[in-house]
């Protein structure tokens, strides 16, 4: 299997905009979103592996890029990607997508994350559900909106931090 999957989720934040952008461009400079972005891949393959089999494991981050926020009046963007190393050793992309902040009021802001997710290629990713795969990339997606939402909300950090609820729809 080596088609991407469209993936996307969306927080809300009782956070002004200027606050948020603020924090997004601290937690980018110090190492926050590459944390973040190691621990949700790590935990989707953990899932792969409890659904599909311990051949859907054989795989791992190796690098997280994510870019300077850029953007003008109430929206800011961080190009991310996600880079795993395949059961095979050949690198491949695993994340491209957009995080995105955008004010939605005085005090609340949007952070969303729209892209493409793709399992590892080769033997060990062609055998794989589709239905499973989306599961796990629409979990990690989760987890790192939840981690990202959690510190910009709290700048003392992530210690007792809830992720803020998801809107559906």
């Amino acid at each position: 299997m080596t088609d991407q999957l469209v993936v996307g989720d969306r927080v809300l934040l009782d956070v002004s905009f200027p606050r948020a952008r603020v924090r997004l461009e601290i937690l980018a400079r110090d190492g926050l979103l590459q944390w973040a972005s190691e621990v949700a891949y790590g935990e989707s393959i953990t899932g792969l592996v409890e659904k599909a089999g311990p051949a859907a494991g054989l795989t791992r981050m190796a690098d997280a890029r994510l870019e300077d926020v850029a953007g003008t009046g109430d929206n800011a963007h961080v190009p991310v990607q996600w880079t795993a190393i395949a059961a095979d050793g050949a690198l491949f992309t695993a994340l491209d997508a957009d995080l995105m902040l955008a004010s939605a009021g005085e005090a609340i802001t949007v952070l969303a994350l729209a892209g493409a997710y793709r399992p590892q290629p080769g033997p060990a990713g062609a055998g794989l559900d589709r239905a499973i795969v989306r599961e796990c990339a629409v979990a990690a997606i989760a987890s790192f909106l939840g981690r990202v939402a959690c510190a910009l909300t709290h700048p003392a950090g992530l210690a007792g931090c809830n992720p803020p609820s998801r809107p559906r729809g």
